[in-house]
């Protein structure tokens, strides 16, 4: 028996996952409804706040549809489906599944076959996100109590140290970034890529900044994942034909 990650039955879990969360979040909006009309709110206002949160879901889903895509190409779809429609980030996901793939010494251009490396890659991920939700009921509070005694001593430091956690969180990934820059300039690839796509967040900062494009914020990371696999697109292929 052939193994599909493709296969019906996923995608029967997957619209199983699916329809839970968003009756999930259906059920929490109607009492969310429900209680600003006892409350005596005003209703327009409440519509309103509802429609427009609606709409600005949509730019960031953008970033989320285009995790699910590059994923897909080698699990399949209704596994990267499920993982960054509930709780995933491309951020995490991405790097926890090409690293696996990359120890079991599997190709990432390809769909997987390997029920076994399936199975290792799906646990990985899975596995490697649950301490964030066991930790982050115990540590949260403490933390923020640190971060309000920081701020209240000196706000600068406050900032800096919410800047320098960012920046430690980001060093973690870029191992997988210079991992090959031994192997000739085909190793340099992901790091020509990283910086064309901090190039483009850095545009989009610039328009967001100074020239007080504010719908940008919504879309740039989207536009800078979107440039940043099309510039590896054009890359790629020349820098192999160099090699």
């Amino acid at each position: 028996m052939n193994f599909n990650p493709n296969d019906g039955f996923m995608y029967i879990l997957a619209v199983m996952v699916i329809l839970f969360i968003i009756a999930q979040s259906l059920f929490f909006l109607v009492r969310a409804y429900r209680r600003g009309k006892e409350l005596g709110m005003d209703m327009k206002k409440i519509r309103k706040t509802i429609s427009s949160s609606a709409i600005f879901t949509v730019a960031p889903a953008v970033s989320i549809l285009l995790g699910v895509l590059t994923l897909s190409k080698f699990l399949g779809l209704p596994l990267p489906w499920i993982r960054l429609s509930v709780i995933g980030a491309i951020t995490y996901e991405l790097p926890a599944a090409t690293s696996t793939a990359s120890a079991l010494a599997v190709s990432l251009s390809e769909t997987l076959k390997d029920p076994k490396a399936y199975s290792a890659i799906a646990w990985v991920m899975t596995l490697g996100i649950m301490p964030s939700i066991v930790l982050v009921p115990i540590l949260l509070r403490r933390i923020q109590r640190g971060l309000t005694l920081i701020k209240s001593k000196d706000n600068k430091w406050g900032d800096l140290f919410i800047t320098a956690m960012f920046l430690g969180m980001i060093s973690a990934f870029m191992g997988m970034v210079f991992s090959n820059i031994r192997n000739g300039l085909a190793g340099w690839i992901p790091v020509f890529v990283l910086l064309f796509s901090a190039l483009l967040m850095g545009i989009c900062g610039i328009l967001l900044k100074v020239f007080k494009i504010n719908w940008i914020q919504d879309y740039a990371l989207p536009i800078s994942m979107l440039g940043a696999m099309a510039f590896a697109v054009l890359i790629t292929p020349l820098i192999g034909s160099v090699n």
